[in-house]
């Protein structure tokens, strides 16, 4: 009878597990037969959109200040532009997508609060799902049906792909693009035959825009080109009748986008090259010890998957996409910039405590900053792994069984695999839904109050007394009123404090000075935090407090940020 035989892609001839290699290859299909495509992305899209629903706490600045905030920009004409904009760091493509969807809603008349708020989520979780939709069809190109069946689980039930793969981040439209960039490209694959080559320019095609949406996505096809240039034949058409081509088209054509929205020539790649690697100006936001993202930062977003994955790696002899995940975390473990909000991770700590001892010390070394969302491309890839060693452990079987005897205990359900899975649904499941249902969900009650409220003329100018950008601006609110923040652009002197330090240095000190020059607003919104120090200097400037939304129950920046206050002046 025929075996089945899984070469691995790393060219070196290594196979998978005995109790993975060893079934025959009918029996193997009976077991686990291959769900149609359009099953698939079902499924996903419907978790995908109940994921997203259930999003409601804020993360990253980045998802509303350099996106929604732009492209509302663009859709509506009003909208905060960042010092990054005005620098030419940041390109339009990504905004853009959602600007489309802000017109379309205006055009139907459905720019209200909620949609405006829900939609763009919505929208991500469809990318979502065609992220998903591709690990499952690169985990069964590379492995089979039963790989591919456990590596989709291990992507929709991880802890941080929930929590963060529907947020409109640029990360996250970068995570899609690469799966579905790595399914095309013939030095990944299991065998490179002719028609892989064929395929490999939409391979180039995707990695390109990825390129473009994200110009640190470059480290990802740095890697997957040059491996591709050492392992093709076609070397020469490659280079110069694909990578040249489509990298001056997708480029060419990024470009005169950006130079459409900004009003003249701007090359986006080069300005953040210059700034992010050449100056170090993204130090200005944190750096971290060169082994943060092997010892703390990736950990916590495997969680308890990390043990899986590290076995899948050994089992699987993928020496190609293993390496692709060290390649990553290495040139990202050498510049400092992390980007993420001190001790937020005390929270994932704790709430690892209640999930699971054996992870909790572990998690407890994360004392710093949560979810690095920049090496977000490669967590996809190294759950695919955890799906590999979930697939051997649900293999009830020994090589020296007969046949029938093994496809009848195949069909079982492993006492071991029920308590990994049950490990993995406790541990993650709670995980997940703290993280996107409580912890720091004020910054985005506040904005959806706010909005509702001037949707009713309640509200007729806002300041916000809290560290810069730390809730969602006009692509909330929708509604063109007078707004101020603390700012907290760079300074071009090393060392000066810019607004939003000065503040938390000494609020009571630095309000009265702006109160100086003011004309009130009708609302001023802030952290309980400061609301504390200011609550005499409020009163005595007829302001009353109206209403206070629940934030987090750990500290996440400085002090305690247990919930955010919305004060209003009386008489409006």
């Amino acid at each position: 009878m025929r075996q089945r035989r899984h070469v691995s892609a790393g060219g070196s001839g290594g196979q998978i597990s005995q109790n993975l290699k060893d079934l025959p290859e009918e029996k193997l299909e009976e077991s686990y037969p291959c769900l149609s495509e359009r099953r698939v992305f079902l499924l996903c899209l419907a978790v995908r959109v109940l994921n997203s629903l259930l999003v409601q706490t804020y993360f990253n600045p980045d998802e509303h200040w350099q996106a929604l905030e732009v492209a509302h920009r663009i859709a509506f004409g009003y909208g905060h532009i960042t010092w990054e904009w005005k620098k030419g760091i940041r390109g339009y493509l990504h905004p853009m997508i959602f600007a489309l969807l802000y017109k379309v809603l205006a055009v139907l008349g459905l720019d209200k609060p909620l949609i405006m708020m829900r939609a763009p989520r919505l929208l991500q979780s469809i990318f979502s799902a065609v992220g998903d939709l591709y690990l499952y069809k690169l985990s069964r190109l590379l492995f089979g049906n039963r790989v591919a069946k456990w590596a989709l689980f291990s992507e929709l039930t991880n802890w941080f792909m929930f929590f963060c793969i529907t947020r409109t981040l640029s990360n996250s439209l970068e995570t899609v693009l690469t799966i579905i960039g790595l399914y095309y490209w013939p030095c990944v694959r299991v065998s490179s035959r002719r028609d892989d080559s064929s395929m490999r320019i939409w391979g180039v095609v995707v990695a390109a825009f990825a390129c473009v949406i994200r110009p640190t996505s470059a480290i990802i096809w740095m890697y997957v080109g040059l491996l591709e240039l050492f392992l093709a034949r076609d070397r020469m058409r490659f280079i110069f009748l694909e990578v040249l081509p489509v990298g001056v088209l997708v480029l060419g054509l990024a470009t005169l986008l950006d130079r459409l929205v900004y009003g003249s020539w701007v090359l986006v790649p080069l300005n953040f090259l210059m700034f992010n690697f050449l100056s170090s100006g993204g130090d200005y936001y944190g750096t971290h010890k060169w082994h943060w993202y092997f010892t703390q930062g990736f950990t916590v977003m495997l969680f308890t998957f990390l043990p899986f994955s590290l076995a899948g790696i050994i089992m699987s002899r993928n020496w190609r996409l293993s390496g692709l995940i060290a390649w990553v975390l290495v040139l990202y473990s050498v510049l400092g910039h992390k980007e993420f909000r001190y001790r937020q991770s005390l929270c994932i700590c704790l709430v690892a405590t209640l999930n699971s001892f054996l992870f909790s010390r572990l998690i407890l070394l994360c004392n710093q900053k949560c979810g690095p969302r920049f090496v977000l491309p490669v967590l996809p890839i190294t759950l695919m792994f955890s799906g590999f060693s979930l697939a051997a452990i649900s293999t009830n079987y020994s090589s020296d069984n007969k046949t029938a005897e093994a496809s009848k205990h195949h069909t079982k359900c492993p006492s071991r695999m029920r308590w990994a899975i049950c490990f993995l649904l406790a541990t993650n499941i709670p995980m997940a839904l703290y993280m996107s249902l409580v912890h720091q969900r004020g910054s985005e009650d506040v904005m959806n109050f706010l909005s509702r409220e001037a949707a009713k003329d309640r509200v007729k100018s806002i300041l916000f007394l809290m560290p810069c950008h730390a809730t969602p601006y006009y692509s909330t609110l929708h509604q063109d009123l007078p707004m101020d923040f603390l700012d907290c652009s760079p300074s071009e002197e090393r060392g000066v404090p810019d607004e939003s330090d000065r503040f938390m240095m000494d609020p009571v000190g630095f309000t009265k000075e702006l109160a100086n020059d003011w004309s009130p607003p009708s609302h001023i919104v802030l952290f309980e935090s400061e609301e504390r120090v200011l609550r005499e200097f409020l009163l005595l400037h007829s302001f009353k407090e109206v209403k206070r939304f629940f934030h987090a129950h750990f500290k996440v920046d400085r002090d305690l940020q247990s919930s955010v206050v919305v004060y209003a002046l009386t008489g409006q």
